[in-house]
């Protein structure tokens, strides 16, 4: 069995897995790592490895306390991966998209990929169909959008998703006409990121034929239902990625 964990910008997701089958999957915060990994590693006893992929600021030497237990692997950029990194500067590319990159080639053979990853930041990564990373970009998540909003003004507040979820539940679906301070912020978050992930899907298939979208990601929910592109959805993803990233290291080592 394999524990793979992903460090992100606010929480650690991990899952288990066995034979590239996702059994669990656990969410948690920075601070909560030893204590989290210890019940998951109790109730899991057959694990035997932990791969690791990080954006955040836990150190390795959090992970280092379990190498009694388990084989320890951390993705690097030095790690070997199954494509061509053609970034202009790819010590710079997070592990995180290059993870997801991994997933995409191994996952969709022979297609050009466009991966979306809606978490703290939404970044875009392109994949081609001769498994070559080209590139993306990175924008603010909703969550970023709606605080920076906040910090960077004088009056306007602070809303959250579950702000525009409450009033949805209560009344229809708000227009992109927002008729008051709040409607309008979720408005413009909301529609803009949405505005935003079709425009960019549009440009890259205006392009490229033989195409997939992959949208992954917290806010994966939320978004698929309201694009307008035909996308696949996994909010599992880069974990699944993670995954298949330590099995071709393990087999390419």
């Amino acid at each position: 069995m394999l524990l793979a964990v992903d460090v992100g910008n606010t929480r650690i997701k991990v899952a288990v897995f066995e034979y590239g089958i996702l059994l669990e999957r656990f969410v948690f915060p920075e601070f909560e790592l030893q204590k989290n990994i210890e019940i998951i590693l109790n109730k899991y006893k057959k694990v035997t490895d932990l791969v690791v992929a990080s954006v955040g600021n836990v150190e390795k030497t959090d992970f280092l306390f379990f190498e009694k237990q388990l084989k320890i692997h951390f993705i690097t950029h030095e790690t070997i991966f199954p494509f061509q990194n053609r970034y202009k500067t790819p010590n710079t590319l997070g592990i995180d998209r290059m993870v997801l990159a991994t997933g995409a080639v191994i996952q969709f053979p022979n297609k050009n990929r466009l991966v979306i990853d809606a978490g703290t930041c939404v970044t875009y990564d392109f994949i081609d169909s001769e498994d070559n990373y080209l590139g993306g970009a990175i924008s603010p998540g909703i969550r970023l959008r709606y605080e920076s909003l906040h910090n960077y003004t004088a009056k306007l507040p602070l809303l959250t998703l579950e702000n525009y979820d409450q009033i949805v539940n209560q009344t229809e679906e708000q227009s992109f006409i927002g008729k008051s301070t709040s409607e309008s912020i979720h408005s413009g978050v909301l529609n803009g990121l949405i505005n935003e992930i079709d425009g960019f899907i549009d440009q890259y298939q205006q392009q490229y034929s033989n195409f997939i979208i992959i949208l992954t990601g917290g806010d994966t929910d939320f978004l698929a239902k309201r694009l307008k592109n035909t996308i696949f959805a996994n909010s599992n993803f880069l974990l699944e990625s993670l995954d298949q990233t330590f099995q071709y290291k393990i087999k390419n080592d």
